[in-house]
């Protein structure tokens, strides 16, 4: 049996028993599952049926569920409402402070308070002091259920530490050495502590320097480090070197989907996320991108009408402006998405920006020359005037060259005024290449009018 088909049964199974009041059919089908299992089939049912899923588990028993829950948080945090308080706050004492902060983080202040005020006090001590990181830094990813150990502690006693911790700590594969103060001197691996002696001092097997983030680092720089080095998990410091929590990998992958996410959405000009069904609320979100496009695009309707008068002259060149607006639309598109990836990972020092306007104009130069070329052959043998086929070709290469330029360009303007590069999406960068491309075709027309109308 496939593993479609088995999950599948699995899932109308847990979902008949809970149905059929069988709390413990549910209880072991449910809690046998992967957590990511879980969390799929706690989304699928309906109120009534999560009403008895708070009866049948324990708050530990589904803080594992939340935790793997992949749903945006504002849509996890709705069902607190069907909780009591004392169970919300169970749940939350038992998930990962890091998930913890993204869901608490979605609440306003008066049930923020209620739910903190029937937590742990050390916990909720922790997770205040987490809110207050900024979105999309280390500090707002990162958790605070890490395994430390001491330098001058032995393998043997390290291990010991390590057995106490781990029920709380996200990951013990990689065990952070501190001192006295909390300061973060060096890391050994959960492999290190096997293969080495018992009575060997933490502080003789450990690796360090150790590399780290500081809080409030943008969580796209930490993803990128992680990338870089294979890593498992990333410690995080404050500036005075003290180790004050850790970002696994498991995070990184939620932050590289999210800001690919975003950038996709940057280039379509539209929100990709968006799940919601209703078509007024839908068009609401797409509607300011394309009045300001439309703008734009009434602009390059006045410069076509600024040209009315070459156009009654030679209406033949009326037929080939789709032809060059596209291709030089589809051409600043492709030399945007260049552009948006190269700053997405950061490489952004200035030769490397200089490199890449440099090589996207010559890049775009290259392509204009050869569809250039190839339209002047085409258009002239079509139309039986080569002068005609020049104009459409010298158009469209300029126009090409144009719009890789302003496809890498304007991204990075925007990267340096602090404005997401994103932002340049694709439809607007299409449209300016309409607007400059009209500009350019019309410009090289009306210096070889008179061939036209010789013609």
């Amino acid at each position: 049996m496939d593993t479609e088909k088995y999950n599948q049964i699995k899932t109308e199974e847990i979902i008949d028993s809970l149905e059929k009041n069988q709390q413990y059919n549910f209880h072991n089908e449910f809690t046998d599952l992967h957590v990511y299992e879980q969390a799929e089939i706690f989304t699928m049912l309906n109120k009534g049926q999560r009403q008895k899923v708070y009866q049948y588990l324990t708050p530990k028993e589904l803080s594992d569920t939340f935790d793997a829950a992949e749903d945006d948080p504002e849509d996890v945090v709705k069902y607190f409402d069907e909780m009591s308080l004392k169970y919300v706050a169970e749940l939350l004492d038992n998930m990962y402070t890091d998930n913890e902060v993204d869901l608490l983080g979605q609440l306003d202040q008066h049930k923020l308070a209620r739910y903190l005020g029937l937590m742990d006090k050390d916990k909720a001590n922790e997770i205040k002091s987490l809110l207050h990181y900024e979105d999309k830094t280390a500090g707002a990813i990162m958790s605070t259920d890490f395994a430390s150990i001491a330098s001058d502690q032995t393998v043997s006693s390290a291990m010991r530490t390590l057995r106490e911790e781990a029920s709380d700590a996200e990951t013990i594969y990689y065990d952070y050495v501190i001192n006295n103060d909390q300061r973060l001197m060096g890391i050994v691996t959960l492999r290190n502590l096997l293969m080495s002696n018992e009575k060997a001092l933490i502080g003789d097997i450990m690796t360090t320097p150790v590399m780290s983030v500081k809080a409030d680092d943008d969580q796209a720089d930490v993803a990128k480090m992680i990338r870089d080095y294979n890593f498992l998990a990333m410690p995080v410091t404050n500036y005075d070197e003290q180790l004050i929590g850790v970002i696994t990998v498991d995070d990184i992958i939620d932050v590289i989907d999210e800001e690919s996410a975003e950038d996709y959405s940057g280039l379509a000009g539209v929100d990709t996320e968006e799940q919601t069904e209703n078509p007024f609320k839908a068009a609401s979100k797409r509607l300011p991108w394309l009045i300001t496009l439309l703008f734009l695009g009434m602009s390059t309707a006045s410069l076509v009408s600024h040209f009315e008068g070459l156009l009654s002259e030679a209406s033949i060149l009326a037929v080939f402006i789709s032809l060059i607006t596209g291709t030089a639309g589809n051409a600043g598109t492709q030399s945007l998405a260049v552009a948006v990836r190269r700053l997405a990972v950061k490489d952004d020092n200035e030769q490397s920006v200089l490199r890449l306007i440099i090589s996207e104009v010559f890049t775009g130069l290259v392509i204009g020359v050869v569809t250039g070329i190839s339209v002047t052959l085409i258009v002239g043998l079509w139309k039986g005037n080569f002068v005609l086929g020049m104009v459409i070709g010298l158009a469209m290469m300029c126009a090409i060259t144009v719009a890789n330029l302003a496809g890498s360009f304007i991204p990075i303007l925007m990267d340096k005024i602090g404005v997401d590069p994103a932002v340049a999406s694709g439809p607007f960068i299409s449209t300016l290449s309409d607007l400059t491309s009209v500009l350019i075709y019309f410009s090289i027309a009306q210096v070889f009018l008179k061939f036209f109308i010789a013609t």
